[in-house]
């Protein structure tokens, strides 16, 4: 990849403290908030962390922020409610820096991709809408394929220039599968022409080169390095020493948990 590389579309992502509610509800009471100040330098970014650190509602903050529908999908599907929220409460708080505005994007919701589907199932039976709503997907119905074919008929047909966010996509994605969203998406940010911000538990998706990673498992939301990551450790660890992983799980079930 090219080491003079940045992103094409955004440039950074700050708080803004007179717009965070004194209360402190959910999501203002995410701890990394009060002094946000993210900035984005290459083409790929990646948030980890432990379970509900914030990496998908930030990423779902950063879909509202640029026109996307929170609840998944593109432009196309910000007035369609597929999805239980219309809007994201965090993004109200937040003040991104573009360095230009992309023409196209998406946003990738693992969990809201059946909704999405019977979306475009009802477009096809509406005899309002123009055009094919499967052309952009594969030409057929999500429904129609197994849970991991459909995401990656997203993925293939639909992402290309423009500005992606994916959250959590290798909950539907073998490894070889993950494999080929890493080509595909090192192909597309040769060009100079795509940015990928993507919330992800996958040490192989980590492997992207020079990718930053943000922790969200620290109040600061630091740049760490791949080897670093809980994930790359324990998949590490146990893949070559499953005995000794084994031992300690028996250990901590015999103890009761403790």
């Amino acid at each position: 990849m090219k080491s003079d590389q940045r992103p094409p579309f955004l440039l950074g992502l700050h708080s803004v403290p007179d717009r965070i509610p004194v209360s402190h509800v959910f999501p203002f009471s995410l701890p990394f908030l009060a002094n946000l100040s993210l900035r984005f330098q290459q083409p790929v970014t990646f948030f980890v962390g432990e379970n509900g650190t914030g990496k998908s509602t930030l990423l779902e903050a950063i879909a509202a922020l640029c026109g996307l529908p929170v609840s998944g999908g593109s432009w196309m599907e910000r007035d369609s409610a597929h999805g239980p929220d219309i809007e994201s409460q965090l993004s109200f708080a937040l003040r991104p820096s573009f360095r230009k505005r992309p023409k196209d994007g998406f946003f990738l919701r693992s969990e809201f991709q059946a909704l999405f589907a019977s979306l475009l199932d009802e477009r096809e039976q509406d005899p309002g809408f123009s055009g094919d709503p499967y052309t952009r997907y594969g030409g057929r119905s999500l429904h129609q394929r197994s849970h991991g074919e459909a995401f990656l008929a997203i993925l293939q047909n639909r992402i290309s220039h423009g500005l992606w966010l994916l959250d959590e996509p290798e909950s539907a994605l073998s490894p070889q599968r993950q494999l080929a969203l890493l080509s595909q998406m090192h192909e597309l940010t040769e060009q100079g022409a795509a940015q990928f911000i993507i919330a992800t538990h996958s040490p192989i998706l980590l492997t992207f080169p020079k990718a930053e990673i943000f922790s969200f498992d620290e109040l600061s939301l630091p740049l760490i390095k791949m080897e670093e990551t809980s994930h790359f450790q324990i998949t590490k660890g146990i893949l070559q020493n499953p005995d000794l992983y084994w031992h300690h799980l028996l250990a901590k079930g015999t103890d009761g948990g403790e």
